[in-house]
């Protein structure tokens, strides 16, 4: 396995992160068990969830994928050994059986304590925003487009205040924000720089793949100049990018087979794009999935990739991305699938 540091921390971080987003729907406690079982024996240490988890969200699964990562802890004793990050949901019609009312100080200290308390931990060592508090483009949206109703107003002062007070309580460790836009990374960077008493935010947790690299098209240079960290989410685009889906195949148990409706990595353009990556990595004696993967591995924002797998054989392909370093050749005939057909999955 191979290691980085959060940004700004002493705090060490494999660079393949263990995403947990099925536990609790697709995936059952003890399959979420037996995953966290492997990826420790494999050097992973660093884990990401939410209160929002399992994913599709529904009442009545409310932040079980929590709970199934709390058990594990309290079987095996081992909290001080893990990296753990988690997040608040913030405000959309899908999550508003959690709450309505966005990151207030109430809302993000009943965030906080919720999440303690299902993780059977008194401390967390990475919090973040799940996605904006205002209506900006996330979630597949590829532009952003000024919405005449949003009637935010400028929280984030307030937002950082109530993060520092939990910090300095010991609840969490680290800051960070997710599915933001530049303009969002560098509002909340210029508050903590404004005033030195706030925390800093030091990841963001957005989507990058093969399928979507619109992180390269301004947030990288923040993540650059600012020294802030990439968390790529959806590395294989729902799975798509393992080319399981190829040939209008729809595997049983398959995320997208189960969720038709979870089309971000589905359109025409990003199938005809994944049929040439798969040809690409064909061409090479690689697998999609590997290809995909030690893509996002190697790009230099990157500080840790997020995998996630419902069955222990894929999840031994993802983390095994780690040891496979791609050629030239290859890295070439992705730049060229990509200058053909770019960003078709925003």
């Amino acid at each position: 396995m191979e290691y980085t540091k959060l940004p700004h921390t002493e705090i060490e971080v494999s660079k393949i992160c263990l995403g947990t987003m099925t536990w609790g729907k697709q995936n059952t406690e003890s399959d979420g068990h037996g995953q966290m079982d492997y990826a420790v024996d494999q050097g992973v240490n660093f884990f990401d969830t939410a209160e929002l988890y399992p994913v599709p969200p529904h009442p009545d699964r409310y932040a079980d994928t929590e709970k199934i990562i709390g058990t594990w802890f309290k079987k095996k004793g081992n909290r001080d050994k893990i990296v753990l990050a988690t997040k608040i949901a913030g405000r959309a019609e899908f999550s508003k059986f959690i709450r309505t009312t966005g990151f207030t100080r109430a809302s993000i200290i009943e965030a906080v304590e919720g999440s303690l308390a299902r993780l059977q931990t008194d401390y967390i060592d990475l919090y973040q925003l799940h996605w904006p508090d205002r209506h900006t483009n996330f979630f597949g949206q590829r532009g952003y487009q000024y919405d005449i109703t949003d009637h935010w107003e400028d929280n984030i002062h307030q937002v950082l205040e109530t993060l520092r007070d939990l910090i300095r309580e010991g609840k969490i460790r680290q800051v960070g924000i997710s599915n933001e836009t530049p303009w969002g990374v560098m509002r909340y960077l210029e508050e903590s720089k404004v005033h030195a008493s706030l925390p800093r935010m030091i990841t963001i947790q957005n989507p990058y793949s093969l399928l979507n690299r619109l992180f390269e098209v301004g947030n990288s240079e923040v993540s650059h100049r600012e020294k802030i960290g990439l968390l790529a989410y959806s590395p294989l685009g729902f799975g798509v990018l393992s080319g399981k889906y190829l040939g209008d195949r729809k595997p049983d148990n398959a995320r997208i087979t189960l969720f038709p409706n979870y089309s971000r990595y589905s359109s025409e353009t990003a199938v005809k794009a994944t049929q040439k990556y798969y040809e690409l990595a064909r061409a090479n004696n690689l697998s999609l999935a590997q290809m995909a993967l030690s893509f996002v591995n190697s790009r230099p924002f990157i500080t840790s990739n997020i995998i996630g797998a419902t069955s222990l054989k894929q999840l031994k392909e993802n983390i095994g991305s780690i040891d496979i370093a791609l050629s030239d050749e290859v890295l070439q005939g992705i730049e060229a699938i990509h200058n053909e057909l770019p960003n078709p999955s925003p």
